[in-house]
């Protein structure tokens, strides 16, 4: 596969889970023996079939309705705040004969944490969480 169309087929899985929510046309996009966790919570799974029926029983219920392609829901608990929070994010992704064949998702949950205000930066050392978005944004996507 070329880069082209591993991002076509990422862009594809994703658009099946958020958008579409059909734990079968995501599954499709993946090889037989695929596996999926999104850390830090350790969410996911391994196998075809058993990543079926996360995405059916546990991620696709998991998505609030106002959610887009870009955020996932990493705080169930808190009640919501309508707030709009920005979430530094990096998935890895691997391809074999033409599907997926891993996905490892790493956000930055302090930033979660303290735009909702669970945390400071006087709690942990970490940057503001407005600059790793935009050297994110700015620098790596650029």
């Amino acid at each position: 596969m070329n880069q082209e169309e591993m991002v076509a087929l990422r862009e594809q899985h994703t658009a099946n889970g958020f958008v579409v929510k059909d734990a079968d046309l995501a599954a499709a996009t993946m090889v037989e023996g695929a596996s999926v966790m999104h850390l830090p919570t350790m969410s996911g799974g391994f196998g075809k079939n058993y990543l079926r029926g996360y995405y059916r029983g546990v991620f696709t219920p998991g998505i609030p309705r106002n959610t887009t392609a870009e955020t996932v829901d990493l705080l169930p608990g808190p009640a919501a705040t309508g707030r709009t929070v920005e979430v530094p994010l990096v998935v890895v992704v691997k391809f074999r004969d033409g599907l997926m064949a891993s996905e490892r998702l790493y956000r930055d949950q302090a930033a979660v944490l303290a735009q909702i205000g669970l945390i400071t930066a006087e709690d942990l050392p970490m940057a503001e969480f407005t600059e790793a978005a935009r050297f994110l944004r700015d620098e790596v996507m650029s």
